[in-house]
Formats: structure tokens, C-alpha cells, sequence
């Protein structure tokens, strides 16, 4: 099968990036010609603000890339991931005119909030689902903190949510979890377009070959939404138990300020590392904490991470998260914000190293079961064959 594969590139790297990156790489391992057509949003700081914010809401130029390479390299199916700022999603069309069936994989819920995140003023917000303009999301300044910014993909939204874009130039969504699934129906996507196929690991990093690790462990970026706060305030009513933190991030200075204060708290600042210094780390780790607040998170893929690992999960007790970590099975559920409840769960966790050992077990079995990129590859197939069907 040739597939043509369309990602924009943020001006920070993240985890679409990689996803993006992975399934190409799959594809191509199991005998796909894959054909790729990429932008890349750091352009836009050359750009003329009224020449980017039109190609927001419709690009010629992208439009005309993309159709001069369908007639050029004859795909059989277009996988997009991200189409925002650059390519926006004109590029759909293009995919039409020439009968192309198109993918669409939902990494962040732009479709619904401009500021893809279901979060403001360190809570959980939904006030623009639904809405049509989603002028909620103006008002507040919800993207880079600018109404003008924000009104600009707002307008994006409204535009093709009035062009029925999303209904009739998509023939597939992909979607991570039964939760996101759920939310993009609520905001008005046919359910019978949606699939669910979550992240793969690949390569797989091995189970852990030892008993329980002798300290806990966070990895992921500094950041509010993230739960870094939570965390910190937990290890106030921790029993001693040593914390290592692995990532970055704008909290940084925050982190180390605290620490700085209160230097009898066992915690340790890693840093960034590569993937397989994290996987050192996660073996060696009791337990992994997961204590992201943010409600519509869309998968975390650290977690599946853990779970390769052979190591159990602490995590919030919400959404995706609750929903990939199975309370007392492959790991626990605390309330999300809650460090007293945090804590008490930590305690109970470096208490009970035998039953945290099977619950490592027990994740490791779920990710030879869902997650290995041979399970993956059989469903984004599946999906791509339904999609070709119905051409």
C-alpha cells in the first residue's frame, strides 16, 4: 500500500512529532511505500502575520503541494497528523479532488478548543465545546494568551465547521482512548467516523529483570497541568521515600527553590535524558507517578512506557489517565490534585512491594497485549482498509 503521511511541525518539538516519526517508520517495516509532506511552523516567524493567519484558515499553497504530489506519486490513502498552522485543512481537499481516502489522527482536542488543551487558569474548561464560534475561547485568550491569536483559529474552527469540513472531506478520525472518543462525539463528530487505536512502543525497551526499585520516579515535562506542585506537596507526608524527577521544563526554578528550602525532602532533579537513560531509570524505579492534572490529557505514553518497564503506575484518578491505569492491576488511582492523597497512596505503594511487583507484572502484560507495534500495526491497517472500502 502506498500511504502519504501530512504533519506540521509545532515550533516545539513533542509528542506528535514522534508518533508521527513512529507509525512512518512502521509503515515502512511492513513493506508500505510511504510518501511523506511535511511543514513547519518556525516559517511563520518570516512570514508576513495577515499572509499566516489567512493560511491558517485556508492555504492555496498547501493545497496545491499536496495535489501536484497525489498526481505525482499516485497514493492509495492520505494519514494526516497535524495540519495546523501551515497546511490547515485545505489540504483535505486536495485529497478528495483526486478520490484519496483521508486519516485523520486527533492528537489534541483543537477541533473543540482553541487552545487544544480542555485547560485554563489551572482547572479543567470545556466552555467552548459545542459552541459555534467557540467565542468562550476569544474572551479568555485561551491561545498564546492573545484574543487576537486565539480569534484567528477560532475563525479556522468556525469556517470549516460552516464548510462541514470535518463531516465530509475525513473519512476516518483516529482517536487514543474510548474517552476522547466520547468528547469528540459530544462536540459533534459522527461516532461512526471515529476509531480508537492507541501509541506503540517500539523498539520494546525489556522488562525488568529484579524486584522492586528503590525509588519512586516522575519523567515528563515541569509544567503546572502536569501535576508538578501536587507531586512536591506529596513528598512533605512521604515516609522518607526518595523521589527522582526526570525532565524539564518552565517550573524548573520552582523545583529547585523548593528544594532549596526544604533540603531534608529526598528529591532529586535528573534532568533531561535520552530514551534509554529513561528506561534505565523506569527499571530501577518502585513505581512511576503519573499526576498530570489536566482532564483531557490525551494518552500518556510514559505510562506505557512504565508498563514495557515492568514497572506499576501511580496516577490521577481522570480521563485518559484513569482509563490506561487500572486501579489496583496495574498500578493505583489517587484523587487528582490531592498531595495528602498522593502521599497516602506513595506510602502504601513503597509499603506493599510485593503487591506493587505483580501489578508490574500484571502492566507488562497489557503492553505485550496493546501496545507492541506488531497489535499496532494490525489495527492502523484495519482502519485504513475500512477507509479504502468505502472508496
Amino acid at each position: 500500500m502506498k500511504v502519504l503521511i501530512v504533519h506540521n511541525y509545532y515550533k516545539q518539538p513533542g509528542g506528535e512529532d514522534n508518533v508521527f516519526a513512529a507509525e512512518a517508520k512502521l509503515l515502512r517495516q511492513c513493506g508500505n511505500d510511504v510518501v511523506e509532506y511535511t511543514d513547519k511552523n518556525k516559517r511563520i516567524d518570516n512570514m508576513n502575520p495577515i499572509y499566516s493567519a489567512a493560511s491558517t484558515l485556508w492555504s492555496k499553497n498547501s493545497k496545491r503541494k499536496i495535489s501536484e504530489l497525489i498526481e505525482r506519486t499516485k497514493p492509495d490513502i492520505a494519514h494526516f497528523h497535524n495540519t495546523f498552522l501551515l497546511i490547515s485543512p485545505s489540504a483535505y481537499y486536495a485529497c478528495k479532488e483526486a478520490n484519496v481516502p483521508v486519516i485523520q489522527s486527533l492528537h489534541n482536542p483543537r477541533l473543540l478548543c482553541p487552545a487544544a488543551s480542555f485547560y485554563r487558569s489551572g482547572a479543567p474548561c470545556d466552555d467552548c465545546l459545542g459552541k459555534n464560534p467557540p467565542w468562550p475561547g476569544i474572551l479568555h485568550a485561551c491561545y498564546h494568551n492573545s484574543r487576537v491569536q486565539t480569534a484567528i483559529v477560532a475563525s479556522m474552527l468556525t469556517l470549516h465547521r460552516w464548510l462541514k469540513t470535518w463531516e465530509k472531506k475525513v473519512d476516518t478520525y483516529i482517536v487514543f482512548t474510548e474517552f476522547y472518543k466520547r468528547k469528540f462525539i459530544e462536540g459533534g463528530l459522527p461516532g461512526d467516523k471515529i476509531a480508537i487505536k492507541p501509541h506503540f512502543l517500539d523498539p520494546d525497551p525489556g522488562c525488568r529483570a529484579h524486584g522492586p526499585g528503590d525509588y519512586a520516579l516522575f519523567v515528563g515535562r515541569f509544567d503546572e497541568v502536569k501535576g508538578i506542585y501536587t507531586l512536591l506537596n506529596a513528598w512533605k507526608h512521604t515516609k522518607n521515600i526518595p523521589l527522582k524527577i526526570v525532565g524539564r521544563g518552565d517550573l524548573g526554578g520552582d523545583i529547585k527553590n523548593y528544594l532549596s528550602k526544604n533540603p531534608s525532602i529526598p528529591i532529586e532533579i535528573i534532568g533531561q535524558l535520552g530514551k534509554r537513560k529513561v528506561f534505565e531509570f523506569m527499571k530501577n524505579a518502585r513505581f512511576l507517578i503519573w499526576p498530570s492534572e489536566g482532564y483531557y490529557e490525551t494518552f500518556g505514553l510514559v505510562a506505557i512506557e512504565a508498563f514495557a518497564c515492568g514497572v506499576p503506575v501511580i496516577a490521577s484518578r481522570i480521563g485518559t489517565l484513569a482509563e490506561n491505569v487500572k486501579d489496583g492491576h496495574t498500578g493505583l488511582h489517587f484523587t487528582p490534585g490531592d498531595a495528602e492523597d498522593l502521599s497516602a497512596k506513595v506510602n502504601w505503594a513503597w509499603s506493599n512491594p510485593d503487591k506493587m511487583t505483580q501489578m508490574g507484572r500484571t502492566a507488562r502484560k497489557e503492553y505485550e497485549t496493546r501496545y507492541t507495534a506488531e497489535k499496532n500495526y494490525k489495527m492502523l491497517l484495519d482502519i485504513y482498509e475500512r477507509a479504502l472500502s468505502k472508496k
